[in-house]
């Protein structure tokens, strides 16, 4: 015969797995809470908005929703400022609340927020490239889901220096860890195939005028580019217009001549080659939608940024529906 004591413990417990299944029920009914962190002013915002495209779309084709629950999207404009970048974050964290983080673009705000993302403990999927925040320091709380600095600047160094025969190489780029981490992964490979870069130029990443470097390059075999958003175009312009287009071989990061800005070149773009992990023409029935529904949408081709916003929101919705839709457990 059971006593009144276990009856009440008993009572109790149940009424305990009602409250849980209720809380549950109640949170899958809820939006899920998404911060952009993204640039929309200064000389990223070209990636930024493309970023902000490609999560639009994502959440376009998916009827708003992931893991059965309404996506609720906050954008935040850092303009690339790892200080605003850090202010922005802990506002999508303490005042709206937010269950997880997509962004930052740049690899300097991703180490800026690196320590407060830990410290708070809020999944934080970003388009970031800082190789410390996935190898030599990494943040359990950060996921990259599309490739890191110098990854796609390995394969350039070794066509450079080995398909092509280049042995003399002048490098520029944007003065952020970026550009310096995609410049090291280029030489790195280079030199250890017989190259040698003699002169690296770092314009900050703000210049509009790149006369003062390019008149710097001159006896060498090849000129490798490290930029981001559209510094690019404006110094393959400057490239053409002293006459080096043709006369010596632009070789270029993934972002240097991103896709996405394609249309809005003309001559200057003739004869570089970047290396990049995507590109639009990829054939394959997932990126032929992906790059159908980006052209619909905004009248444009996708890029490094757009295709890497998509990814990292496609990882946090297969992570969520691992979990049920919960966001209740954030290491999980």
């Amino acid at each position: 015969m059971r006593t009144m004591s276990t009856i009440t413990l008993i009572v109790r417990t149940l009424l305990a797995s009602v409250l849980l299944a209720g809380a549950a029920l109640a949170q899958t009914n809820e939006p899920i809470r998404i911060g952009l962190l993204t640039v929309k002013t200064g000389p990223l915002a070209t990636g930024g908005i493309q970023m902000e495209q490609g999560l639009n779309v994502y959440l376009e084709e998916h009827g708003g929703m992931m893991a059965g629950r309404p996506v609720e999207l906050i954008v935040a404009d850092t303009g690339g400022s790892p200080a605003i970048a850090k202010t922005k974050a802990q506002e999508l964290v303490e005042r709206d609340g937010v269950d997880a983080i997509i962004g930052p673009l740049a690899a300097y705000e991703a180490l800026a927020i690196n320590d407060y993302i830990a410290e708070v403990g809020v999944p934080t999927l970003s388009i970031a490239a800082a190789e410390d925040m996935t190898q030599r320091t990494p943040n359990p709380y950060f996921i990259r889901a599309s490739s890191s600095s110098a990854q796609a600047s390995h394969p350039m160094g070794h066509y450079a220096a080995v398909d092509r025969g280049f042995r003399r190489a002048v490098t520029i780029g944007d003065d952020i860890a970026y550009g310096q981490e995609m410049v090291a992964g280029f030489q790195r490979v280079f030199e250890e195939n017989g190259g040698q870069v003699v002169l690296k130029l770092w314009p900050p990443l703000n210049v509009a005028e790149y006369s003062a470097y390019i008149a710097q390059i001159r006896n060498v075999d090849v000129v490798y580019m490290a930029f981001a958003g559209a510094n690019g175009l404006r110094f393959m312009r400057q490239y053409e217009e002293f006459g080096l287009q043709g006369a010596i071989p632009l070789l270029g990061g993934m972002t240097s001549a991103d896709e996405s800005l394609l249309k809005n070149m003309t001559t200057e773009a003739l004869g570089v080659i970047v290396s990049s992990f995507y590109s639009a023409e990829l054939d394959t029935p997932a990126n032929r939608r992906f790059v159908e529904n980006i052209r619909s949408a905004y009248d444009v081709d996708p890029g490094y940024y757009a295709v890497s916003a998509y990814l990292e929101a496609t990882v946090l919705a297969a992570g969520l529906e691992q979990l049920d839709g919960r966001t209740d457990d954030k290491a999980a």
